[in-house]
């Protein structure tokens, strides 16, 4: 039982670590997008970053959550 517990458990972080990564991508889409463009303003485009660079803790977080350190 605890076995179907830890799977269930890390098919959610995964799903989670899933939308992690498109939302990820897709900000960096729009960064380049409105950097290229000009039309966004420094305060714009460093509130994306920040939002962007959180994010990618998160990203960290979970993969290390699914795949622990091993010490050998």
């Amino acid at each position: 039982m605890q076995d179907m517990t830890k799977m269930d458990r890390e098919s959610v972080l995964r799903v989670r670590l899933d939308v992690l990564l498109r939302e990820h991508r897709d900000l960096d889409t729009a960064i380049v997008a409105l950097d290229e463009y000009g039309r966004a303003d420094m305060l714009t485009l460093r509130r994306l970053k920040k939002q962007k660079l959180a994010l990618k803790d998160r990203i960290a977080r979970i993969e290390d959550e699914i795949t622990p350190d091993i010490i050998a």
